[in-house]
């Protein structure tokens, strides 16, 4: 018997699901939420097998912080995100946060079950969209990486690449880094040096295409 937890902030979703999973033999919903830190509760009380998390929780806590907390807590859990954004950005956080798949709310109800029973037995679940997208990065990732210098990168430098790509000046790094504009000049200098740049354009257009501002091109 798989025990599931629903954790959804609309009631009518989750008391759909509900119904929906409880005519699979093999499946019992244990309890529900409506937003993450419920979530959390619950599943530590209730230890469920797998949780079904909405992304997309506007009030308390969120589908993807839940799922990261949850997961430090309970590493063994298997959490399934449901969305209803096909957006390869959630997709990769709510992966890189722990999440066991991911599934799309307009998914038919034979690929929610499937994706449930996939994830309940350790398995990774993506719907098919998700798995094309996250192969064509994987693959575009594996080539820009083959020449990239960013692991050489100090904890520090990689800070100060990232607050000259938002176009702070030396002085602003230094007063929030707490450090002197001196040694701001010679971790930027670092920073060009093992990344092979000779200009800050280059340094930014590498920043947003790393993702570091936030987004990417």
């Amino acid at each position: 018997m798989i025990k599931i937890l629903l954790v959804d902030d609309h009631a009518v979703v989750r008391s759909g699901l509900k119904m929906l999973l409880n005519t699979n033999p093999e499946m019992e919903v244990i309890g529900e939420a409506s937003e993450g830190n419920e979530g959390i509760k619950k599943a530590l009380k209730l230890k469920p097998n797998v949780v079904v998390m909405d992304l997309s929780m506007p009030h308390g806590k969120d589908g993807l912080s839940a799922t990261k907390e949850l997961k430090k807590l309970l590493p063994e859990i298997n959490i399934l995100i449901l969305t209803m954004h096909d957006d390869e950005e959630y997709l990769f956080r709510a992966i890189e946060g722990g999440a066991s798949g991911c599934i799309l709310k307009s998914a038919p109800h034979s690929e929610l079950m499937s994706a449930i029973d996939s994830v309940a037995k350790g398995n990774a679940y993506l719907h098919p969209a998700a798995q094309k997208r996250l192969m064509e990065e994987y693959l575009a990732g594996a080539k820009h990486d083959s020449n990239d210098m960013y692991h050489l990168l100090s904890d520090r430098e990689q800070e100060v690449l990232t607050l000259v790509a938002k176009g702070y000046s030396n002085k602003e790094i230094a007063e929030q880094l707490v450090i002197s504009v001196k040694t701001v000049e010679t971790h930027k200098g670092k920073v060009m040096e093992k990344l092979q740049f000779k200009t800050r354009p280059e340094l930014v257009e590498y920043a947003v295409k790393k993702g570091l501002l936030g987004y990417r091109i």
